[in-house]
């Protein structure tokens, strides 16, 4: 009987679509639609089990998934025995207190016997122990943002992506305390069969994500400026020089990545480099 592992993912929401966008960015093939909870994947051993975000730390530490795509605040929030992978990149957010705009707010020591909301006790009382805060923490469920305007509490704890939440219910976040992005994680007992398939799993991912913080340069220099040219785009062991029709002029071809996108590309007109086109890279393998 061939050996599969089974992965688990949020059912619907951001975290999903990012999520199932990777996995058929790695050459993936499943199916997803109808409401469907277990999918087997067509050319990959993989099923997928579609869950609550929430339980998904808990489903990876029993063993009924093997590994599965979760938001780190859960994670933490669960504290379950399980082992982080590898950190994803994607749905990032932060988890961040926030009171009602008319209050004045001049550090920390506000919520001192104060009554928070939240459904995060976990991550946000390691927080104010940290800091020496002496607040009630009151565990809630969805709508946390309500919470101040009906006088549960002077203050809530939530994730926090654009703000616009927050705004909407007459609330500003005053300290961020915990960033979050997915993260893959596997149970702590698996066999060397199923490990062996997270591996592939992981170098297709790496190869993914490698490539979309990469990008591909092709431009035209005289030759006279091709040593200060090369310098700048050493690509992953040298660039590729291909001589142009034109005498004294070659083609440099290189890899950059995306965050000196901006600089490198100033820096390269400066040095007397044209027609510079850059193309996204798919997949990259190093």
């Amino acid at each position: 009987m061939e050996t599969i592992i089974r992965i688990a993912v949020q059912k619907s929401g951001r975290l999903s679509e990012d999520s199932l966008a990777l996995l058929k960015e790695c050459g993936i093939k499943f199916y997803n639609g109808g409401g469907k909870l277990k999918s087997p994947s067509t050319n990959f051993p993989i099923e997928f089990l579609f869950l609550r975000d929430d339980d998904i730390p808990g489903y990876v530490a029993d063993g009924v998934a093997d590994i599965g795509i979760v938001g780190e605040n859960e994670l933490v929030e669960k504290n379950k025995e399980v082992k982080t992978l590898h950190k994803l990149g994607f749905s990032k957010c932060r988890l961040s207190l926030a009171i009602p705009k008319s209050q004045a707010y001049a550090g920390l020591e506000y919520f001192n016997g104060k009554n928070i909301a939240t459904s995060y006790p976990r991550i946000l009382g390691n927080y104010l122990s940290e800091n020496n805060i002496q607040a009630e923490i009151h565990e809630i469920s969805g709508s946390v943002e309500i919470a101040p305007s009906i006088g549960l509490a002077e203050g809530i704890c939530d994730i926090v992506s654009s703000g616009s939440t927050l705004m909407m219910n007459g609330l500003k976040e005053v300290e961020k305390i915990f960033n979050s992005e997915a993260v893959l994680i596997s149970n702590k007992d698996l066999t060397a069969e199923k490990q062996a398939i997270i591996e592939k799993l992981l170098f297709r991912i790496n190869a993914v994500q490698t490539g979309k913080s990469n990008r591909y340069v092709l431009l035209n220099a005289p030759n006279e400026s091709l040593e200060k040219i090369t310098a700048l785009i050493p690509g992953m062991k040298s660039p590729t020089i291909l001589p142009l029709a034109e005498e004294g002029w070659s083609s440099v071809h290189s890899v950059i990545p995306e965050d000196q996108f901006w600089e490198v590309i100033e820096e390269l007109k400066g040095a007397g480099a044209q027609g510079i086109l850059v193309v996204p890279i798919e997949k990259m393998v190093i």
